[in-house]
């Protein structure tokens, strides 16, 4: 009998210690358990960082570390996969597939600029990390601008719609009086795309940069706000 009642309150105990557990890690991955005092300017905390997210921060942290030798841009890049898919390793778009939506037609390039990335495969969310960080960091070398902040947003709309698209955007808002090494009420005001691209490029960059990286840097992510 007394065997038997021991292994009850081990049960219970051990159920106890369950539930405050997963209380714990609720509490720490919710973006609403980060007061004001605790979230960067900006921090738009109803929005909800996704559980998945979690599965491949690790792998984030380390390869923005290798290509940029600092993990200033982890919560950044994490803000662009929010942006992408939600985290989702099955989204699929239009054209697009994967975590950080990579067309067929991209995959196959970024694995020539990036061979230690591995064969190309957008539906394997590792190397789905592997590829975007690649990527960003590609852009970003050949991005130069007034801030760090404009530089970021370079990158991002770049990234969504194409280096030769950002250049062509830069030498149209130079002809008309903006300034091209800015992108916020210069650059991000001047484009020849179509109204549905133009739309979706600067919501993109908008999002990222001014919603979503704030909501990961409030939920521990490392890195530094690009756009305080």
């Amino acid at each position: 009998m007394k065997r038997w009642l021991a292994q009850i309150a081990i049960g219970i105990v051990l159920g106890i210690a369950l539930v405050l557990l997963m209380l714990l890690i609720s509490a720490a991955t919710s973006p609403s358990a980060f007061g004001a005092s605790n979230a960067p300017p900006g921090a738009h905390l109803t929005i909800q960082v996704p559980s998945a997210s979690y599965l491949y921060r690790f792998k984030l942290e380390r390869e923005v570390a290798s290509r940029f030798g600092t993990t200033d841009a982890v919560a950044r890049i994490a803000g662009q996969g929010h942006a992408e898919s939600a985290w989702r390793s099955n989204a699929r778009s239009a054209y697009a597939q994967g975590l950080y939506q990579f067309t067929p037609a991209t995959a196959q390039w970024i694995v020539s600029v990036c061979p230690e990335i591995g064969a190309a495969d957008p539906w394997d969310p590792n190397w789905s990390v592997r590829a975007a960080v690649c990527y960003d960091h590609w852009l970003f070398a050949r991005i130069d601008a007034a801030t760090a902040c404009d530089r970021w947003a370079f990158v991002f709309s770049a990234y969504n719609g194409g280096l030769v698209w950002v250049q062509r955007d830069r030498t149209l808002a130079a002809q008309r009086g903006f300034d091209p090494q800015r992108w916020w009420n210069n650059v991000e005001r001047a484009s020849a795309r179509v109204d549905w691209a133009f739309d979706e490029n600067r919501g993109y960059v908008e999002r990222i940069l001014r919603q979503f990286e704030p909501v990961y840097l409030a939920a521990g992510w490392p890195g530094q706000q690009a756009c305080p």
